[in-house]
């Protein structure tokens, strides 16, 4: 999978944030999608051939490895990465609006299309509440869907067609246990960024507003 998009897609996010959203796209790209391509995918490349069963039964490796592993691992970070790093485009979209607005009407509209305030402020706070929600969502998944964050070296099965309970052995379970914790991490560290961000710009936009009003009941 070409993980281009996603890069340029950081990059032109990186040119509207903040300080804290800095730290966001940087943790993005280099703590998650960097060890995604580099090394996270390759680990879980061949999960279905090396699970192995102690019985031969045709069909009964397939139906166990479905039973414990509904949505790959590598599968649903990939979503994650896509899904987190999405809500970014509506803050790019709002600056390609003011830009567009201002090519129109041939004149200055705004000081600078892409500095956080008015309606390029909600969007950012809409964009932020987003990425939190989608990050706490995934982490959720993931903890339902394999019944917490570790991963066994040995699975006990009993679904047909397997005549009796076999046992059936996860290939390199420690490693990716190592990618996994590596992963609910990075998710925790983005949801404390994303968090502060959001406290930081509605702190300091209610300032603002404060001394607004402080200078015109002063006049």
């Amino acid at each position: 999978m070409s993980w281009a998009f996603l890069r340029d897609l950081l990059s032109g996010v990186n040119k509207y944030s903040t300080g804290i959203g800095r730290i966001w796209v940087a943790v993005v790209f280099m703590f998650r999608l960097l060890v995604y391509v580099a090394a996270a995918e390759s680990i879980w490349k061949h999960e279905h051939g090396e699970f192995e069963c102690n019985i031969k039964q045709p069909g009964c490796e397939n139906v166990c490895f479905d039973h414990f592993f509904p949505v790959s691992h590598i599968r649903l970070w990939a979503l994650q990465l896509i899904m987190v790093s999405t809500p970014s485009l509506l803050v790019v979209f709002h600056v390609a609006y003011r830009e567009n607005r201002e090519k129109h009407h041939n004149q200055k509209l705004y000081k600078n299309p892409g500095k956080i305030d008015g309606g390029l402020l909600c969007t950012y706070l809409i964009s932020l509440i987003l990425k939190t929600g989608l990050e706490i969502v995934f982490l959720v998944l993931f903890y339902k869907l394999y019944n917490g964050f570790t991963i066994p070296r040995l699975v006990k099965c009993d679904i047909k067609p397997c005549p009796n309970t076999v046992d059936c052995y996860i290939s390199k379970p420690t490693e990716k246990m190592i990618f996994l914790y590596f992963l609910v991490a990075t998710s925790c560290l983005c949801i404390i960024l994303n968090l502060s961000e959001l406290s930081y710009l509605i702190f300091k936009y209610s300032i603002k507003c404060y001394l607004k009003r402080h200078i015109k009941k002063q006049q």
